[in-house]
């Protein structure tokens, strides 16, 4: 069985000014590529900085890009809806010739309700308007003309139209990933029904592995990325002394936009939001129970909603590497 990838992801909420936290970020990306990762991955988030900090991620990678060797450079994702996506198509070409064919593009359709009507449209158009976006980015990166016959992007970059990834919540979203050849990004966390509040969020998204399979094209390789929340320390103590302020601010806001989380602590709010926290041991049993973790080819970790200071997140980085990943590649 080929070796799944291991995965770096942030969404560069550091608790520090704008230009630290890209700092830091990129530290972040050259120490997991110094201790075996094979990708970093990174979160588009526009204007609200307590969701994410960087609303141009290709600007960003470029710069980590020249600061690495050899990680591969992913978006997970770029908001399609609210993009120019012939200028993401022309961004990203320029991109993967800087970085030495190491960039993989994830594209979404959701975020910020409220983030969508700057841009000129309301959530509820994101759908129409990805579609129409993800299929003027594959032409173009086949190399057909645009509008008019001497219209043709350049850089001319056809090799990335087998690196789209596409997240979703959802089978059918699933099925449109599969039938257009691309990856499949599952999510560290996603909604409950609201009549199964605790399903088992492995429950939720094999599902969309199977219906995903069963749709690819013969003859495209499966590639499905399950994302996961993962905070390792060197006790189960410190590990859940550092969660806890983070995960009780996470509780706070669901139950905010009337959603209902059980219980008062870190320890109840663990298994809720689908995260993995502890030490070493504790940290892999829990991954154990995750079968989703079996079925995809590549695997990233993240520390949120956890808030951990950058030097918790570059222990955390080591100690994936060194404990959990031999234990589950």
């Amino acid at each position: 069985m080929t070796r799944k990838r291991l995965g770096f992801f942030t969404r560069l909420l550091d608790n520090a000014a704008p230009k630290e936290r890209y700092r830091l970020a990129t530290e972040q990306i050259r120490h997991a590529e110094r201790h075996g990762f094979d990708t970093a991955w990174i979160a588009q988030h526009h204007f609200h900085e307590h969701e994410g900090g960087l609303p141009s991620p290709l600007v960003f990678l470029a710069h980590v890009a020249a600061h690495t060797e050899r990680i591969r450079l992913g978006t997970a994702i770029i908001t399609l809806p609210l993009e120019n996506p012939l200028r993401v198509a022309e961004d990203a070409a320029v991109l993967d010739l800087l970085s030495d064919g190491r960039l993989e593009v994830g594209f979404g359709s959701g975020g910020t309700p409220t983030s969508f009507l700057p841009f000129g449209l309301t959530i509820n158009e994101r759908a129409t308007a990805f579609a129409d976006g993800l299929h003027l980015i594959q032409s173009a990166w086949r190399g057909d003309s645009l509008t008019h016959p001497d219209n043709h992007l350049y850089p001319p970059a056809p090799q990335l139209a087998e690196r789209v990834w596409i997240a979703t919540f959802s089978v059918e979203g699933a099925i449109r990933a599969a039938q257009g050849g691309h990856g499949l990004m599952l999510s560290r966390t996603q909604p409950r029904p609201a009549d199964e509040p605790f399903l088992p969020l492995d429950a939720i998204q094999n599902p969309m592995i199977d219906a995903y399979l069963a749709a690819l094209p013969s003859g495209v390789t499966p590639r499905i990325l399950a994302s996961r929340t993962a905070f390792v320390a060197d006790s189960v103590d410190y590990a859940l002394h550092v969660a806890a302020p983070g995960l009780t601010k996470q509780a706070q806001q669901h139950r905010a936009a009337g959603y209902r989380v059980n219980g008062d602590n870190v320890t109840d709010y663990i298994q809720q939001f689908d995260a993995h926290i502890g030490d070493a041991k504790t940290v892999l049993d829990s991954l154990s129970k995750d079968s989703v973790l079996a079925r995809a080819t590549d695997i990233s970790f993240q520390v949120h909603s956890v808030e951990p200071s950058h030097q918790d997140t570059l222990r955390s980085i080591e100690l994936i590497a060194g404990r959990i990943a031999p234990q589950i590649l």
